[in-house]
């Protein structure tokens, strides 16, 4: 088993390219972030950072593990896990945390805008991976548009 937690995304057919991708789903144009391409650019290096961080991949994988037990009916969830079910808000709960702690507040909203549009991979997802990926992508967008505005206010 890999300890690379860009390796054990992959395995979940999780590549940072499908990340990208439906991250750009939901991108908006800001200042700085104008462009489709530039947010490509910056949305990839915010994701490479956020991946070399211990902690992060602490919490990615607490979702991979989640979901590869869930799946297999390795922790008392009993039905909720295939429905993803209401009472089941662990995996809220994780993605919220990974948005957090990546991008603070801005993260936050941002995964809660994507968790209820589901774009891309995010939709195809099982109940943990759905959120973390979210999670991800929310995290991420928010430095990436904060990078944006700092290189906007850099050249004004």
């Amino acid at each position: 088993m890999s300890t690379n937690i860009k390796d054990l995304l992959e395995s979940f057919g999780i590549s940072l390219e499908k990340i990208v991708s439906a991250a750009m789903q939901m991108h908006v144009p800001h200042p700085g972030v104008e462009t489709e391409e530039e947010a490509r650019r910056i949305f990839g290096r915010e994701l490479e950072h956020a991946l070399a961080d211990p902690n992060l991949c602490a919490l990615i994988y607490a979702g991979i593990v989640l979901e590869r037990d869930g799946a297999k009916g390795l922790i008392p969830l009993g039905e909720r896990y295939h429905l993803d079910a209401a009472s089941l808000i662990a995996d809220e709960v994780l993605g919220m945390s990974i948005a957090k702690y990546i991008g603070g507040y801005k993260g936050l909203f941002e995964y809660i805008r994507c968790d209820k549009t589901k774009p891309g991979i995010v939709a195809k997802m099982g109940p943990f991976m759905d959120d973390v990926v979210a999670g991800l992508i929310g995290g991420v967008s928010a430095n990436m548009y904060d990078v944006g505005m700092r290189k906007r206010d850099k050249n004004e």
